[in-house]
């Protein structure tokens, strides 16, 4: 793969840990700026990482950290947030809207302040950090939104599981429909990425099972090497598209997945939002 981010600078909600930080690490070892917008302050007693702790790994890395104490329900912290950044680093020219709310649960044992956290945090929170990022992106000579959120294949069986979360997730992708087709003609790039098989995050640990569900699980720098795959495009020449992890790096030349896998040789679990008949690139191994 070709391109660099070097001098770029990203704004990437919910980048402590995880994917968020994958993308990070990886715009780092080119030399970019990452802005570090995510609530965990101090070291949570689950979960790993804290905006400091990732800000170490960023620099480490090659690149230019600024830590952000930012929860994306509340718009005039990420609107100070995004004013911040362009202060520091002279503009803004990637949005990553990476951070998520889960809870897969049927409609009676969803409580609604689960399903009101859902859409203020994927939904709303997408919505406005697009909202307040776009006035900088405009000034980019090459401009990325990027949401973490599944193709819009509108299939029952991706919503009768679990429907407050399918809806606050969809509705991260009615914002790349919506926000491509506003903002092409200006030249900023709005897509979705998401990933084939189920990534070894705290989300698959905590939500889904983890054990041997994580096993078969593919690392975050999947998704973090597709999302530079992405960023280094003309942002002109890549517009309103629902990308998915490996089709991003085969058609940029990769050809060996394995080394993704968190056990290499294991049949990889599917991601759900995903048709299960969508074929995958040559050597990938899905569990049935």
């Amino acid at each position: 793969m070709v391109g660099t981010l070097k001098g770029k600078t990203l704004f990437i909600t919910g980048a402590s840990r995880g994917i968020g930080l994958a993308i990070a690490l990886r715009a780092a070892r080119d030399g970019g700026n990452i802005a570090i917008a995510a609530k965990t302050d101090r070291p949570h007693p689950k979960l790993p990482g804290t905006i400091h702790t990732a800000a170490s790994e960023i620099e480490a890395a090659g690149g230019s950290a600024l830590p952000l104490i930012v929860d994306v329900r509340d718009e005039e912290r990420v609107r100070a947030a995004m004013a911040q950044t362009a202060e520091r680093f002279g503009g803004i020219d990637i949005c990553v809207n990476n951070a998520s709310a889960i809870s897969l649960t049927p409609t009676l044992d969803t409580e609604m302040k689960r399903y009101d956290l859902m859409h203020q945090v994927n939904t709303r929170g997408t919505f406005v950090t697009s909202q307040a990022c776009l006035p900088y992106l405009l000034k980019s000579a090459n401009p990325h939104i990027l949401m973490l959120s599944p193709p819009l294949e509108f299939r029952a069986d991706w919503f009768a599981p679990h429907l407050a979360y399918s809806i606050a997730k969809y509705g991260m992708s009615l914002c790349v429909l919506g926000l491509a087709e506003e903002f092409k003609r200006q030249g900023v790039a709005v897509n979705a990425l998401w990933p084939r098989t189920a990534i070894a995050t705290a989300a698959v640990e905590f939500a889904l099972g983890g054990g041997e569900m994580l096993r078969r699980s593919r690392k975050a720098e999947i998704m973090a090497d597709a999302a530079h795959a992405i960023f280094v495009q003309p942002s002109r020449s890549l517009n309103g598209e629902f990308l998915v992890d490996d089709e991003v790096l085969a058609a940029a030349g990769v050809t060996d997945f394995e080394p993704y896998s968190v056990t290499p040789g294991l049949p990889l679990v599917r991601d759900f939002f995903l048709d299960p008949d969508r074929p995958a690139p040559a050597g990938v191994h899905l569990a049935r």
